[in-house]
Formats: C-alpha cells, structure tokens, sequence
C-alpha cells in the first residue's frame, strides 16, 4: 500500500517543493512531481536555476524513455505519463493523481492558501475513505531549513 504524506503550510509551495525534491535525489529516490502545467514550467526554470553544487538533474514527463531512465526527478501534469517504476510521486496539483498506487510513497504539498487548503482537504477525504493511513506534516510548527 502506498505510504500517504501532508506536508501543510508551505508560505511557498513550489520553493518548498524544491527542497524537498533536493533531499530526496539526495537520498537516492527516483521521483515523480505532478502539477499543472504551468506549475511544471516554473518548477523546470527553478530547479535549473540552482546553484551548481544544487543542481537537480531532471526532465519532462516527454522526454524520451533513455532521457526519464537516467533522469532521478521528472516532472508531469499526469502521473500516469510515467510507465516506468519510481518509488516517490510529489503531488503539487488540484486533484489525486492518476495511477498514484504504483508508486511507494505520495507526498501531498499543501500551501497556506484557502483554496489549496480546501482541494487538499478533499484528497485527504478521498485517500482516508479508501484505507490510506496517512502521515501529517505541518510545516508551521517546523524550524525553516
């Protein structure tokens, strides 16, 4: 069963998204993250603005299979674009991912945003209904890294 995640409280959900992908690749995870597409073009310029000792390898869900097979982090609007295994699936969109069950862990980023509070609210629901026992994170009662 998929391991399930709330991160709560990003002031901001894309910069914080970036940190956790950074820690994440730094552990060796193979990782997916779905959002909208213009979330997915911000994140792309993101991540290649890094600092070099920060860089993030990483391409787009249509990057060709040699590409995504050598790439830790790809980036999707729909997580069902990736046929291949990876074990980490970053949701940063509106709605539960397509095919989220392939994968061993789903991390939900959530902003401090009454609308994305309320969506996420629903994927909790979504999840709980379904058996999901699911790991809370509020990132406002964390220190900032």
């Amino acid at each position: 069963m998929t391991a399930l995640a709330f991160h709560f409280g990003a002031p901001d959900k894309l910069g914080y998204a970036c940190r956790l992908l950074r820690k994440a690749v730094g552990s060796g995870a193979q990782v997916v993250v779905v959002a909208d597409a213009n979330a997915i073009a911000q994140m792309d310029a993101d991540l290649w603005a890094l600092s070099p000792t920060e860089f993030l390898p990483h391409c787009l869900g249509a990057a060709g299979d040699s590409v995504r097979n050598r790439s830790p982090l790809v980036l999707v609007t729909d997580a069902s674009e990736t046929p291949d295994q990876r074990g980490v699936l970053v949701n940063l969109a509106e709605s539960v991912p397509n095919g989220f069950e392939r994968f061993d862990r789903l991390i939900e980023v959530v902003s401090t945003d009454a609308a994305d509070r309320e969506q996420a609210r629903g994927r909790w629901k979504y999840y709980t209904e379904r058996g999901y026992p699911i790991t809370r994170h509020d990132l406002a009662l964390k220190p900032a890294d």
